[in-house]
């Protein structure tokens, strides 16, 4: 079994940003606008959920969650054009001539 139940965002609008990471994932968003924790869940066993939870504002020095995102299809940049229309922005751009690398991106709230 896996020890990992959930990974835990801070965030300002838990539900807006659920919903972001919801429409990113295909995971099942599980509450309501206004909730102060909003769940979004894979529904498959042993497959953690993600988990947003509100926070009154930045902490100095406190650490960002991320996730790296593997297209179950398509290609990386076929993801990447398809997460800029959901809103993640690029941050960094680590794609070489030769089809490698990665590119770092941050949903709505930064993260």
């Amino acid at each position: 079994m896996n020890p990992v139940r959930h990974t835990t965002f801070d965030a300002h609008d838990p539900y807006a940003i659920a919903e972001f990471w919801s429409r990113l994932t295909g995971y099942k968003l599980l509450d309501e606008p206004g909730d102060d924790e909003v769940l979004i869940d894979p529904e498959r066993p042993g497959v953690p959920g993600l988990l947003f939870i509100r926070v009154p504002g930045d902490e100095a020095g406190k650490k960002r969650v991320h996730l790296d995102i593997q297209p179950p299809h398509g290609t990386r940049d076929a993801e990447v054009e398809r997460l800029g229309a959901l809103g993640a922005r690029i941050v960094d751009d680590r794609r070489t001539e030769d089809g490698r690398g990665w590119v770092v991106m941050a949903d709505p709230e930064g993260n």
